[in-house]
């Protein structure tokens, strides 16, 4: 197999309550959440249960990786959600809780809205255009 990008990790403050917004706000699925021992834990999400890509949820453990939750890319987008159904995910996702930054617009690339997560990092819901 080529080498290809399988984790990101991803700053959080508490490991359940992140577990908790990534599954019920987005729908993604835990695949793995073992104990490292001294309260540490490697935590596994990914949507749809997707198994070739995942975020790593790491809980922040010292002052620099706190003050760095929910602005990991400097205030830019730095997460990207594709669909294939822009309208139904987004208006499950609104249903859901999650705050939306804009109303959906179309690029050339494809249909995107820029939305939160529970800490505040920018991610985009995109369709993309099919070539």
């Amino acid at each position: 197999m080529k080498p290809h990008i399988a984790l990101i990790a991803l700053l959080v403050r508490d490991y359940d309550e992140a577990i908790a917004w990534y599954r019920d706000a987005l729908g993604f699925a835990l695949l793995e959440d073992l104990d490292q021992g001294g309260g540490r834990r490697w935590v596994r999400m990914a949507p749809g249960g997707d198994r070739q890509f995942s975020l790593l949820l790491a809980r922040a453990d010292n002052p620099r990786q706190q003050a760095a939750v929910g602005d990991q890319h400097g205030g830019r987008v730095g997460f990207f959600l594709h669909t294939d159904d822009f309208q139904r995910d987004f208006a499950v996702m609104t249903a859901k809780g999650v705050r939306f930054q804009e109303t959906p617009r179309e690029e050339p690339y494809g249909t995107v809205a820029v939305f939160e997560d529970l800490y505040g990092n920018r991610w985009d819901l995109l369709e993309p255009r099919q070539p």
